[in-house]
């Protein structure tokens, strides 16, 4: 039976005997820890250092707060330091943790299923002008991430997103993190079923839940019923996506095991139909055998896609039927195509209530407070109070009745918010990069802002699907390596010899059409100067080279090292 508060299931894993192989799986009985992420972990739940940000860190300061809540348990709460100003690239990995914190935080505001009201989204804003310096992005996983907390300010941000609906519990840390949802679940006229009912029960049951506030590593998981596959399922720990059985209709398919960072994998199928009454069981169960069963030992391989690999599917099925489900799953089909070939549904939509929602990009995920409060005020003048944030770092406001769609559309093009985007601002997407991130070694934000004007400067005229992500480190967090151009931070050397910032490129990536990782050429690297005119460079190529209706990852594929250079 799959865990819930009201009764745990495998809370307490079978102790097994044999040889110990290291990997730290309470399920065979190896419950000493093996790291010091295990130790503090063990010494006290992540969970609890929220009395003591309220009632000693938020009052005494930056200096009193011990070193394994500051850099361990207040990632459970949302919360990083983050890099202080000054530092280079090159001594990322050099410095002492200490030397690299800035008495400032990251804070991560967690927007399950990306749904949000506009009384959310104004308090959001007003938090991100009071407290963050004016700080507020869109994450690929549908957050809003601030910048500059200070420590005293905590418990009263903590106030007044509480009081609207919103948290940043579990946001970060070796917890079941922001659910990802389809963000027109519900509306969109071409749907397959809506997973939000699943969505809520999953937040209500798991979330918060100390019988799963230690894990070994972070949880990923997305539910959506779009055929637009547009929850990036492939490199979740756990996804549902939308499938019609042929004899018992819309459910979900079941996929386990997917995540990038250093050691990418795609997700695989376990073949299993999923009614949605039954996602919130099936999920309890995925992420208890990532709890009892999960490697302790290594944090490199401490994600679940390590037990999935060594499992493999078949294996991973019949442990989660027979040991936390109780029942066997039923066969089911796999998701078909997706359709059309973005993902991100920004532009203007028809609603399968005759309403329209309205999708609009911001640079790279860049906003701000100021600007997240007018879109609440165009959001409540012109829908019904509903938006969502999506898996693109873009945003849609919902429910707009067909003659205030002019009016919206103008409003958010005024706030350089492009409802029809240039393939270019429409496909980048950059991580926080160096200006804040500890693990960075080069700048991303201002540089795929830089890249979009420059692109659309030089071949105005392209007009094909094309995503480019931009990561500060090799960690993945802008998922370069399922990207058409994917572009991992490292230090280069220019012609003259000098080590500055630049990027190992990825080519042909891709999710949902035909899932793949992207090839890298011997020796291709370009510094950040260099980057407008090699992205310019190839993409002429492609659209000399391609051959009708090809996509740019399967010309990728095929193309020389010498055009891909």
């Amino acid at each position: 039976m799959a865990a819930t508060p009201e009764k745990p299931a495998a809370v307490t894993p079978r102790r097994k005997a044999g040889r110990h192989r290291g990997e730290g799986q309470w399920a065979v009985g190896h419950f000493t820890p093996l790291n010091g992420n295990e130790q503090f972990k063990k010494d006290d739940d992540g969970l609890n250092v929220r009395t003591r940000i309220e009632t000693i860190y938020s009052k005494r300061g930056f200096d009193s707060i011990d070193p394994n809540d500051l850099r361990g348990r207040m990632r459970w709460w949302g919360l990083y330091t983050q890099r202080k100003p000054g530092i280079d690239g090159g001594k990322t990995a050099v410095l002492e943790p200490e030397e690299l914190d800035d008495e400032y935080f990251m804070l991560r505001v967690r927007i399950d299923g990306g749904r949000l009201t506009t009384e959310q989204l104004r308090v959001i804003g007003e938090i991100s002008q009071e407290f963050a310096r004016g700080t507020a992005d869109l994450t690929d996983r549908q957050n809003v991430q601030y910048h500059w907390i200070r420590i005293e300010d905590v418990p009263e941000i903590w106030r007044r997103l509480e009081e609207v609906g919103l948290s940043t519990t579990e946001a970060c840390g070796d917890t079941p993190r922001v659910i990802l949802g389809s963000p027109v679940a519900g509306i969109a006229e071409n749907e397959i079923i809506d997973g939000s009912p699943a969505i809520d029960e999953i937040q209500r049951r798991f979330i918060g839940n100390p019988d799963f506030s230690n894990l070994p590593r972070k949880f990923k998981s997305a539910v959506s019923g779009s055929p637009q596959l547009d929850v990036a399922h492939e490199i979740n720990d756990i996804a549902f996506v939308g499938v019609d059985h042929p004899e018992h209709g819309p459910g979900f398919d079941l996929w386990v095991g997917g995540g990038l960072s250093t050691n990418p994998k795609l997700g695989v199928r376990l073949g299993a139909w999923v009614p949605l009454d039954e996602v919130p069981d099936v999920y309890g169960g995925v992420i208890g055998i990532f709890r009892d069963y999960g490697y302790r030992r290594l944090r490199t391989r401490a994600r679940l896609k390590f037990l999935v690999a060594d499992w493999g599917p078949e294996k991973f099925r019949r442990i989660l039927e027979d040991e936390y489900l109780e029942h066997k799953l039923l066969d089911g089909p796999a998701p078909e195509q997706p359709t059309g070939t973005w993902r991100d549904h920004l532009g203007v939509h028809r609603q399968k209530d005759g309403r329209f929602y309205v999708g609009f990009a911001p640079r790279v995920g860049r906003v701000d407070g100021a600007t997240l409060t007018k879109i609440a005020d165009l959001a409540g003048a012109h829908g019904s109070g509903r938006l969502r944030t999506t898996a693109e770092q873009k945003m849609i406001v919902l429910d707009v009745e067909e003659a205030q769609v002019e009016s919206l559309v103008a409003g958010l093009e005024a706030l350089d918010l492009r409802v029809t985007p240039s393939p270019f601002r429409r496909g980048t997407m950059a991580c926080t990069g160096i200006e804040f991130c500890k693990l960075a070694i080069v700048e991303t934000k201002a540089r795929g802002a830089s890249l979009i004007d420059e692109l659309e400067r030089r071949i105005p005229g392209f007009d094909e699907p094309i995503t480019i992500n931009i990561n500060g480190c090799p960690n993945a967090c802008a998922r370069i390596q399922v990207a058409d151009i994917g572009l991992k931070g490292q230090l280069v050397l220019d012609d003259a010899g000098n080590q500055v910032e630049g990027f190992q490129v990825h080519l042909g990536g891709a999710l949902g059409l035909e899932a793949g990782f992207g090839r890298k050429v011997r020796g291709l690297k370009v510094t950040s100067a260099e980057l407008p005119d090699y992205v310019e460079r190839v993409l002429l190529r492609f659209q000399e080279q391609r051959e009708d209706g090809e996509r740019f990852a399967t010309w990728a594929a095929r193309a020389s090292d010498g055009d891909l250079s």
